[in-house]
């Protein structure tokens, strides 16, 4: 990566480039994630598993995201974005195209194969883009993470709705999930190759959003991290440490949605596959909706109200999903809970980043905590469902949930050194 210092006509172009990159970066990863996601149904079929099983298989991801994390902020401070990005973008295009070919020939242990190999790669890529979209909105001046994590929800939304147009057709696994990750890796070469993606960011602008908030350090504020940029040093501030949990209770209300929805719905109400990846199509449309149209509020209201109060929206939806006696009902309770879920995981990654210098270290490590969600959530909740059904095993998403709203004052910026 170049880090040269950059003309008086540069911050301007750099600006519109990153946003550019970091926007597609955050779509492909989307695009990706729900074409999986948004067959789950299928992949149940066809491998004739359990919940409980399919709480496994979604573990094995986990687990890879998990283990791969910690070493991400190395791996990109190694490569840089633009390496990082193409290269688990191709992996993951890969693990997951080798997963649905896998499941088709009913060959589990190869499918888990490549769900870890999945896990691993997005992972990395969801550590590269979180550092690139740190650094660009600190050049921005105001609150932009929601935004290009809006553009994860809208590349979710493109890979739940064709892969509820797939389901429909009844068309095979392998074509869809081969499609889809070719035209992503093509995207991440597209766009990496027009962004610039510097790791030294010309000259850097304070942030603004929740300006009245950031001018005074919080009380609970760590003292000065003794290596600068050390992940290591970082694991030891309380602050980072609290926002990690934050983004894990955030990760599993959100994270919850993205595994169970589309199956409770075609199991509890007894309807087609479609109308499951249509129930999941709901939930990413209310998060990016809300992911962009309600960025501003941060920059009015702060952090810590947005945070409490859309965590506050997204458990009221979460218990009417759960309690509804019927199908219209349990859409409006899915609405909402999107609505409420959009904001507490990309809020977190902007407070993790908002010293630029600590912001890889800080970010690894506050990722590596919020995947710990999809680690202990799939395994939980499958085996929940067996014993209460998937909907009743979804209310205990409510304690996670609590528990952010509670916590969400170290989310207030602090000043940077």
């Amino acid at each position: 990566m170049s880090t040269a210092p950059a003309s008086a006509s540069t911050p301007r172009s750099w600006r519109d480039r990153s946003v550019l990159a970091v926007i597609v970066a955050f779509a492909g990863n989307g695009v990706l994630f729900a074409t999986w996601a948004s067959r789950l149904p299928t992949i149940r079929d066809l491998l004739g598993l359990s919940p409980a099983q399919i709480g496994n298989l979604l573990l094995v991801g986990a687990v890879g995201s998990v283990l791969a994390l910690p070493f991400s902020g190395a791996v990109v401070r190694r490569l840089g974005a633009r390496r990082a990005i193409r290269a688990a973008a191709l992996l993951a295009g890969a693990a997951v195209a080798g997963s649905s070919i896998a499941v088709v020939a009913d060959r589990l242990v190869l499918a888990g194969v490549g769900v870890a190999l999945s896990g691993i790669s997005i992972a990395t890529w969801d550590a590269a883009m979180n550092v690139e979209g740190a650094r660009v909105e600190q050049q921005l001046g105001r609150a932009f993470m929601p935004r290009f994590h809006a553009a994860w929800s809208l590349g979710s939304v493109l890979g739940a709705g064709v892969g509820a147009l797939f389901a429909l057709l009844g068309a095979p696994l392998p074509v869809h999930v081969v499609i889809a990750g070719v035209l992503v890796v093509a995207a991440m070469w597209w766009a990496t190759s027009r962004g610039v993606m510097p790791d030294v960011v010309p000259q850097r602008v304070p942030a603004q959003g929740v300006e009245d908030e950031s001018r005074t350090p919080a009380p609970h504020e760590p003292s000065p991290t003794p290596r600068r940029g050390s992940a290591l040093a970082a694991w030891e501030e309380p602050r980072t440490v609290l926002i990690g949990i934050v983004m894990l209770s955030a990760a599993l209300t959100e994270g919850a949605a993205n595994d169970w929805v589309a199956l409770a719905v075609v199991d509890e109400f007894l309807v087609s596959n479609a109308w499951g990846a249509l129930a999941f199509a709901t939930f990413i449309s209310a998060m990016t909706a809300m992911r962009v149209f309600g960025t501003p509020l941060i920059d009015r209201f702060g952090r810590v109200t947005v945070v409490r109060g859309t965590l506050a929206a997204a458990a009221a939806g979460l218990l009417l999903f759960c309690l509804a006696p019927r199908l219209d009902l349990a859409f409006l309770g899915v609405l909402v809970w999107g609505f409420g879920a959009a904001i507490g995981f990309p809020v977190g990654m902007s407070a993790a980043g908002d010293d630029p210098a600590r912001a890889t270290a800080r970010i690894s490590v506050v990722a590596t905590i919020a995947y710990g969600a999809f680690f202990a959530g799939p395994p939980l909740l499958g085996h929940l469902a067996d014993a209460w059904g998937y909907r009743h095993a979804l209310l205990v998403i409510l304690v996670p949930a609590t528990l952010s709203m509670i916590l969400a004052g170290v989310l207030r910026p602090v000043a940077r050194r």
